[in-house]
């Protein structure tokens, strides 16, 4: 279990003698402050790595690229060059971008391919090794952006991270321990001798120098075209297919960034911009917003029984729907303007009794949803245009309010395990967010519609919610973490926190988390409940859920409306950084 040593004792102690607490040192309940410019990363060299390109002159977008890339180097769990993710922009122009680099199954996938002769999921298959391996796109994503948003030249926002894997960076101890408690990094020659040293682990303090992976960068930033069309893209795939993989040279070739139209709402005054499909973040966060608008969550209590109760009643409504309808907007229509209708909260708010929690068995769709999409086929106007347990979040914003939020993933923690020979970078494995077997649930135990069934060139749906939250027009909030289908509900608890509960962004980011997610029906509930709070909603009908002390690694930022000041808050979870000036 990953947790940093300077919260055992604090969880230890807040585990001990109930109440509720945010979970991390006193320090961390308080945001840091900075009156130009901010970066909010899980890693503090990868921060650096950004605030240096704004010093530099560069914008919010140059710094976001910097910090991708200098997270594949010091991040190698969940950042990443082999995996994939998406990008939200929001220029001080008021315009806002979302940028799709989500990988996408190989050409030669099928709907069946993790399927046994009886027709039985075949264990491990889709998470473990090369044939779990989709198309990257995080390189062609972070190199779009660049190109169309930023100010600096790609070498110089690749210079941070080429320097880092070239010359190395002490580790840190849980880095360390990770590296060495992977059992399934030692499967694969590759990643053994680079992570494991053959056995010979690394431990607290040593540099780990990463000369192959400094090559790749070095090759992608003389060349980003490298990777996609040219030697390196024939390398790579090469190496996946000696493994038994799919991808092959020409699956790189084809595969193309997408700007899409971000999701908006509205909650209690405030507007949200979030991920459209093919994340299901947005729209299960906007939907699960708006059935909660209805309620009075201040009065209600932070952390109360009650407003736990409202909370989880939501998120089990917006799950449910999102295991029937998301996917591929390419491939399926999805019925977005309908989830996120005012209309359909309100009827969906409808359904939640007061004092006892719902059967996921037993939930019904309210009739008012059939008359939406009639409505929506009548008047296709009304739906949004669209244009042609790990992952890692990071929040950017600079002194002219240019702001960008990012989720970047490979899926698992080390992704498949699988090394690309010679590259020096691990590779996702994407292929497990696709269903598998209809009914059956993922590694996360989600279960997902046919929407989101396995085919060519198709892109897998997500739970990142990269999002932003604006007051009469100004920039207010830039939220994003990771922790699979528990990003959903980590990014609600955080805008809630600071919108009903008036928290600041670092403690509404401490605050102990719940997550329900439909199926299975249990209410998950970090250490920090207080055992009568824990008592009542067993009372209610919830099956309680305690498991691992925490989840999720929030990495946000708050501005201040009066002043502009710049609030960030790095999660107390982890070891991540909030770097500004």
């Amino acid at each position: 279990m990953r947790i940093c040593r300077r919260l055992f004792v604090t969880l230890l102690l807040v585990a001990m003698l109930g109440g509720v607490a945010p979970l991390g040192a006193d320090s961390d309940r308080y945001p840091v402050h900075a009156q130009h410019a901010m970066v909010v990363s899980s890693n503090e060299l990868g921060s650096k790595a950004g605030v240096e390109m704004m010093r530099a002159g560069g914008n919010a977008v140059d710094a976001a690229v910097a910090t991708g890339f200098a997270l594949a180097v010091v991040h190698p769990a969940a950042g990443n060059l082999g995996g994939g993710g998406f990008m939200l922009v929001r220029m001080a122009d008021g315009k806002a971008h979302f940028i799709d680099f989500r990988e996408e199954a190989p050409g030669a996938a099928t709907a069946n391919m993790y399927l046994d002769a009886p027709g039985n999921v075949i264990e491990d298959a889709s998470t473990i090794g090369y044939k779990s391996v989709g198309v990257p796109g995080s390189v062609a994503g972070l190199v779009y952006a660049e190109k169309k948003y930023g100010k600096l030249t790609l070498a110089q926002v690749m210079a941070p991270a080429i320097k880092l894997a070239r010359d190395g960076y002490a580790l840190g101890w849980e880095q360390a321990r990770d590296m060495q408690e992977d059992a399934n990094l030692g499967k694969f020659p590759e990643s053994r001798r680079i992570f494991q040293r053959d056995g010979n682990y690394y431990k607290e303090g040593e540099i780990f120098r990463q000369p192959e992976l400094a090559r790749t960068l070095e090759r992608i930033a003389k060349d980003p075209e490298d990777f996609y069309h040219g030697a390196m893209a024939r390398e790579l795939a090469a190496s996946v297919q000696k493994g038994g993989g799919l991808i092959t040279a020409e699956d790189l070739a084809n595969y193309e960034v997408k700007e899409r139209e971000p999701v908006r709402g509205t909650y209690r005054g405030y507007e949200v911009i979030s991920a459209p499909p093919p994340s299901s973040g947005g729209v299960a966060l906007i939907e699960t917003l708006n059935i909660l608008e209805g309620f009075d969550l201040a009065k209600a209590g932070n952390r109360s029984a009650q407003s736990v109760h409202l909370i989880a009643e939501a998120f089990r409504r917006a799950f449910f729907d999102r295991a029937e309808f998301m996917g591929d907007p390419d491939f399926a229509k999805l019925p977005v303007a309908e989830l996120i209708d005012k209309k359909y909260g309100a009827a969906w708010r409808e359904t939640i009794a007061p004092e006892h929690a719902s059967a996921s068995k037993d939930l019904k769709r309210p009739d008012i949803f059939s008359q939406l999409e009639e409505y929506e086929r009548e008047h296709p106007q009304g739906a949004p245009a669209r244009e042609s347990q790990h992952t890692t979040h990071y929040s950017v914003v600079d002194a002219d309010g240019n702001a960008v939020a990012v989720t970047t993933t490979i899926n698992d923690w080390f992704g498949s395990r699988v090394t690309a020979e010679g590259l020096g970078f691990l590779l996702n494995d994407e292929m497990d967010d696709f269903v598998a077997k209809a009914g059956v649930p993922n590694g996360d135990g989600l279960i997902q519609g046919s929407a989101n069934a396995i085919g060519p060139k198709k892109r897998p749906l997500s739970s990142m919610s990269p999002t932003m939250v604006l007051k009469d027009g100004k920039l207010f909030l830039v939220l994003g973490s990771p922790g699979s289908s528990r990003i959903i509900t980590t990014v609600a608890l955080a805008l809630i926190g600071v919108v009903d509960y008036g928290m600041n962004i670092a403690e509404a980011v401490n605050a102990p988390r719940f997550h329900q997610q439909w199926m299975p029906d249990v209410l998950s509930l970090e250490r920090g409940f207080s055992p009568d709070t824990v008592k009542v909603l067993e009372h209610m009908g919830y099956k309680i859920e305690l498991g691992v002390p925490y989840w999720s690694d929030a990495e946000c930022i708050a501005i201040d409306l009066k002043t502009g000041e710049r609030l960030g808050a790095s999660d107390g979870r982890e070891n991540g950084k909030a770097v500004g000036f």
